[in-house]
């Protein structure tokens, strides 16, 4: 498998358009779906900020480089772990919705503490270009307190246990697509963890594509044209 900008620009390319017909139809037939149906877009814009990474490094760009590997650390440390739980609570039953509510409470929490010393402490995110990948380094908070790997299996489980203790059978599937992308990364791409990852996920959600088609059935705001 190749990494480089034009497997990111293709990526956007088909998951930008595949997400926002994905949203459409969540709109005109169950908007419950809405929240998760955004994942392809969401994952082919921060698709598209790595393939302006990767091309602000080609321009020997400093300034590009850092601006948008800010704009993908978005996604990868808050988007990800607050969207994933939120888009889980509007397809649960009201009586377990609460469980979910506070996952996306607890990545929200992890994410801005992860994310927002970017802003205020300069070199604290570091992004390396290896031949067929890119690697964002440097430090982040958790890292006075604990070791890398715990601070990446606690995101893992914040992003991933909401999937797979959905009552949606679908969600259910996509949170085993998702662990499948986390174990092949962790085994065969650490020195690339997030890229890899990001990337292997942003695959994974043209699998939500399918699932709000097959799934998603006509509400009544919608039949009525609401």
């Amino acid at each position: 498998m190749c990494f480089s900008a034009e497997a990111s620009f293709t990526a956007a390319a088909v998951l930008v358009p595949a997400g926002a017909v994905t949203i459409y139809r969540a709109y005109r037939t169950n908007r419950q779906y809405l929240p998760i149906a955004a994942l392809p877009l969401l994952f082919g814009l921060q698709q598209l900020f790595e393939g302006l990474v990767w091309t602000g490094n080609a321009l020997s760009s400093d300034s590009m480089v850092e601006r948008y590997s800010m704009a993908y650390m978005f996604f990868s440390w808050l988007a990800w772990p607050v969207w994933v739980p939120f888009s889980t609570y509007f397809l649960e039953p009201c009586r377990r919705r609460y469980i979910y509510m506070i996952f996306a409470i607890l990545g929200g929490m992890l994410g801005a503490m992860q994310y927002l010393p970017y802003f205020a402490h300069e070199g604290w995110l570091v992004t390396k270009f290896l031949p067929y990948a890119i690697s964002y380094q440097g430090t982040v908070l958790f890292d006075f307190i604990m070791q890398r790997d715990l601070t990446y299996a606690i995101y893992l489980f914040v992003v991933i246990a909401p999937l797979l203790t959905s009552s949606n059978r679908r969600a259910q599937m996509f949170g085993v697509l998702i662990s499948m992308v986390a174990t092949t990364t962790y085994l065969f791409f650490q020195f690339a963890y997030i890229s890899v990852f990001c990337f292997g996920g942003a695959l994974m959600s043209l699998y939500i594509v399918y699932m709000v088609f097959a799934e998603a059935e006509p509400t009544r705001s919608a039949e009525a044209g609401v």
